[in-house]
């Protein structure tokens, strides 16, 4: 049996510097518009250098993908059945905002998947996200039939979460020239509206 031998420091280093060139590159230019020249010039490798890492900007992208689910999907996942619902539901929401904030080109690399028909990933939001979206409707559902929360449809109550708090990062350009220079960080005036709205919406 072939033993896998750990990467190097240098090929550390230069996968990380090929992943973080092609986020930004996808980011900007959609997966189709993406080259493996442009992510080799951004990441200061030749192309050469860079297919010896990765065999085509699809297994680039794909390993982006598959890294960034798991942080896209904790926060939802960190939903405790047995907390206070709206403080869980707040806390969530939180999460979701600081995930915009901090990674916005991993948010807009995810939208533009989805934009294009999630060609790579249509398996495992048909599944995994799927299963994980059933399963903490079904404990929103759980808290409204107990009178925690007002009666809401869990699952739109969640695509309401996303869409609110990752328009943060994918319009985050539009968000900043409406609201101009006289305030450069949105993101705390965004917490307390989205805070007071669901909280306005779900207290019962």
């Amino acid at each position: 049996m072939n033993e896998v031998r750990p990467r190097t420091r240098i090929q550390r280093r230069n996968t990380g510097a090929i992943l973080e060139a092609a986020l930004a590159v996808f980011a900007a230019q959609g997966f189709r518009g993406a080259t493996l020249d442009q992510i080799a010039e951004a990441a200061g490798l030749s192309k050469p250098n860079l297919l010896y890492y990765f065999p085509s900007k699809e297994a680039i992208h794909l390993d982006l993908l598959t890294g960034l689910l798991d942080l896209w999907l904790d926060p939802l996942r960190a939903l405790d059945p047995e907390g206070e619902p709206v403080a869980e539901i707040l806390a969530y929401v939180r999460r979701k905002l600081e995930l915009s904030r901090d990674f916005p080109l991993e948010s807009r690399l995810f939208a533009n998947e989805v934009l294009q028909g999630a060609p790579r990933l249509a398996g495992v939001i048909a599944g995994e996200l799927r299963d994980l979206v059933e399963a903490k409707a079904a404990v929103i559902r759980r808290w409204a039939e107990a009178g925690r929360i007002r009666p809401v449809h869990p699952q739109h109550l969640i695509f309401s979460i996303w869409a609110l708090t990752q328009h943060y990062a994918d319009f985050e350009v539009q968000v900043r020239l409406v609201l101009g220079a006289g305030e450069p960080d949105p993101f705390p005036a965004a917490e307390a509206h989205l805070e007071a709205l669901f909280t306005r919406l779900l207290a019962p």
